[in-house]
């Protein structure tokens, strides 16, 4: 009985603490809320031009969101699975159409276009991205989450 007295009160103050009510009350909050998003400069796949401007330092638990932007010069891919074993993918958008993947490991244009990928950085670590079969440094970029 007296172990029922303590417990009781414990429940009623986790739900109360929990529930949609109470949550309502706060508004949007966390990762989806917008107010953690932030965007990254855009890749290019384009023959014989860099991939990006620098490296990305990133944080664990931020969302991004970065455009890949192909001119269609060449059937350019684009290879990273480490990192992308490394973050959440959101979506990816393809013109106008949303894809939610349970994974990627790489991607590839067959012509010109645009992807843009909502993600949110988990493992910290080193990583990159970079065209298949190229040794150059300029098609890859070093991404780093802290």
């Amino acid at each position: 009985m007296n172990m029922q007295r303590r417990i009781i009160p414990l429940v009623i103050s986790v739900f109360l603490v929990f529930s949609p009510a109470s949550a309502h009350d706060y508004g949007a909050a966390g990762l989806m809320s917008g107010s953690n998003k932030q965007d990254l400069p855009p890749i290019t796949l384009s023959v014989g031009e860099p991939i990006s401007d620098g490296p990305w330092m990133l944080k664990s638990g931020t969302y991004y969101e970065f455009e890949i932007i192909a001119d269609g010069s060449q059937e350019l891919g684009l290879s990273g699975a480490d990192f992308f074993r490394a973050i959440w993918i959101d979506e990816i958008v393809i013109e106008g159409l949303e894809i939610r993947p349970f994974a990627l490991s790489s991607l590839e244009f067959d012509e010109a276009g645009t992807m843009e990928i909502g993600f949110v950085a988990i493992k910290p670590g080193r990583y990159d991205m970079h065209i298949p079969g190229t040794t150059g440094d300029t098609q890859r970029i070093e991404i780093t989450i802290e």
